[in-house]
């Protein structure tokens, strides 16, 4: 088991004359990972291969916005490098946290090729990431919100679309006025826990109102479970998620929209963990309580509001008219 520490590596490294100057992570063998310092005090990451994979990197090079990734012989006979450059321009500590994430799916990977592709997965998706504008952490609210959006997404696939559909469906990461739109119905969905189980908060003027036929409110309860328990963190669910579609485009979309949402695996998305204890859904009808733009007075804009649950019980209705509509 790989041990993974929150102290940057590169902090008592030493800036070699020549060459580059490392710091194992696992042992030598086949595949080797290794934090690294080049002659210019750069921060390098390497995963050391044996063998001859030049054109599997060739077959799967890709550029990433601040970090430079090549493929080098190494010193020692019969191996190669997939070496990680940062640039100046990304945080390091976002660099350590994507690496830390590497780490963790390269554990107990010794064939070196298997190895090659899982790393040059994963840095396309960094990439995705990192050519965006919210290269940050996501805030506690913000997991939540993603957590009940893959949740309905499971949903969506398993009752009525296919994989393909469901993805497209899926508007959240796009900043659409609501969450899901298919057909002629749209969904915004919303996430509660036990701390403010009676209200959900809407964060504009737009987002219960739709030209969709047919709009629905999807709240979704979250409570946060130990470990040992049968929940999920995000990073848990993210991955049962990828690996339930089965239709390529799917899947390439579903990582470019997690990519446009602000979200890559990082450690910090290893907790909490969640468990989901229900969910309401709600027709949004014309006489339903909301303040839309198209009822705005002159010069009112960026409306956000609270809406206690208990008070629109009556436009509760059963989930399956989502898809019945």
């Amino acid at each position: 088991m790989i041990m993974r520490s929150s102290k940057s590596p590169w902090d008592d490294m030493k800036t070699p004359d020549s060459d580059y100057t490392v710091r194992y992570v696992t042992s030598p063998g086949n595949v080797s990972l290794c934090w690294g310092k080049d002659v210019r005090g750069q921060c390098l990451f390497i995963v050391q291969l044996e063998g001859d994979h030049t054109e599997q990197f060739r077959k799967n090079a890709t550029t990433v916005n601040g970090i430079e990734v090549d493929l080098r012989q190494l010193p020692e006979p019969g191996k190669q490098g997939l070496i990680l450059t940062l640039e100046k321009h990304v945080d390091r500590d976002l660099f350590h946290g994507l690496c830390q994430t590497l780490i963790g799916n390269l554990d107990g990977i010794s064939d070196p090729a298997a190895a090659l592709g899982v790393a040059m997965n994963h840095i396309k998706r960094w990439k995705a990431f990192l050519a965006g504008k919210r290269t940050r952490v996501l805030s506690t609210e913000e997991v939540r919100g993603l957590f009940a959006e893959l949740n309905f997404l499971r949903l969506l696939k398993e009752k009525h679309l296919t994989d393909a559909q469901a993805v497209e469906a899926w508007c959240g990461p796009d900043r659409i006025h609501q969450d899901f739109i298919f057909g002629d119905t749209a969904v915004e969905v919303k996430s509660i826990s036990g701390r403010d189980r009676s209200i959900v908060r809407v964060s504009s003027e737009d987002q219960l109102e739709t030209v969709s036929e047919h709009l629905f409110l999807k709240v979704c309860r979250l409570t946060e479970a130990p470990d040992g328990t049968p929940a999920q963190s995000l990073n848990e669910l993210v991955s049962v998620v990828g690996h339930e579609l089965s239709d390529a485009d799917a899947i390439e979309n579903y990582w470019r929209k997690l990519a446009t949402y602000g979200y890559v695996e990082m450690r910090e998305y290893d907790n909490p963990k969640f468990l989901v204890n229900g969910s309401n859904s709600y027709r949004v009808a014309d006489d339903f309580p909301r303040l839309v733009r198209s009822e705005l007075p002159d010069g009112v804009v960026d409306v956000k509001y609270n809406l206690q649950l208990e008070n629109i019980a009556t436009f509760e209705c059963n989930q399956n008219e989502i898809w019945g509509s």
